[in-house]
């Protein structure tokens, strides 16, 4: 990967990530049509770049995650893809 699909694939990510839509497809997309080979750096950086959507959504809901309540919604959300992630 080059600097110039790196920057189309930051952008492609940043226009997505807070649609209804899925920005991952649309990276996996992007990076098809900019014939972008599978690698495991590929697939990290578009981890990394998803990253920074994420931190920004836990920055702004913080105060709301860490109530009691919450937490044990949020624990018993997760267990279905723990026990289907481990499995």
């Amino acid at each position: 990967m080059n600097a110039f699909q790196a920057i189309i694939l930051g952008i492609v990510e940043g226009l997505t990530e807070f649609l209804p839509i899925s920005s991952t497809a649309h990276l996996i997309l992007v990076g098809d049509l900019l014939k972008i080979p599978s690698s495991n750096f590929t697939k990290t950086f578009e981890i990394v770049i998803q990253l920074g959507a994420i931190l920004a959504v836990f920055g702004l809901y913080i105060r709301k995650i860490f109530i009691w309540k919450n937490i044990k919604k949020l624990a018993i959300a997760f267990l279905p893809t723990a026990i289907v992630g481990y499995g």
